[in-house]
């Protein structure tokens, strides 16, 4: 297997499960995984456990990373408003995107929604189709690189089909 790493983008009241399910699994398959975010300062998800970004938004070099997963939770929003985010994001066009939840927020955020099939929490339908997005109520959504899901009982499959496309699983 070659060697590969991942990049989450992360913010406060990051929705628990659905940034440490996926962190973890990706790990356990040897992909290295990085957090960044706008600071240093150790981060708290909505059930209160908390991570230490290794990373601030300006010192990511997209080049360097196989795959891109935005954890849900109010953190997409609050993420969105960081424009070097919001860049990164963009540079991740042609690799593999994986969003949950309230994910695609930041995938509207970087124009990248227009045209394609997604899902994500019934919260923020009516925000992907105002971005031009087909939205589909499913428990993972692909369209070309980029997989979304809904919520934290999708995490089985949203994680399987991240493997799937980074080609560790079949």
């Amino acid at each position: 297997m070659k060697f590969l790493k991942a990049l989450f983008l992360l913010e406060n009241d990051f929705e628990d499960l659905e940034f440490f399910y996926p962190y973890y699994r990706l790990k356990e398959e040897g992909i290295e995984v990085v957090v960044a975010s706008s600071d240093r300062e150790t981060k708290i998800g909505k059930h209160g456990y908390t991570i230490t970004p290794d990373l601030i938004y300006s010192e990511v070099i997209p080049e360097e990373y196989a795959a891109l997963v935005i954890p849900g939770g109010k953190s997409p929003e609050r993420v969105r408003v960081n424009e070097e985010a919001v860049e990164i994001v963009r540079k991740f066009a042609d690799k593999v995107i994986a969003a949950i939840c309230h994910g695609p927020q930041l995938l509207i955020s970087a124009g990248l929604v227009e045209g394609r099939k997604l899902t994500s929490w019934i919260g923020i339908r009516d925000d992907v189709k105002a971005a031009g997005g087909i939205y589909e109520d499913r428990e993972v959504v692909i369209d070309g690189k980029i997989i979304t899901s809904r919520m934290p009982d999708d995490l089985p499959a949203f994680c399987r089909e991240i493997l799937k496309k980074l080609g560790i699983r079949k």
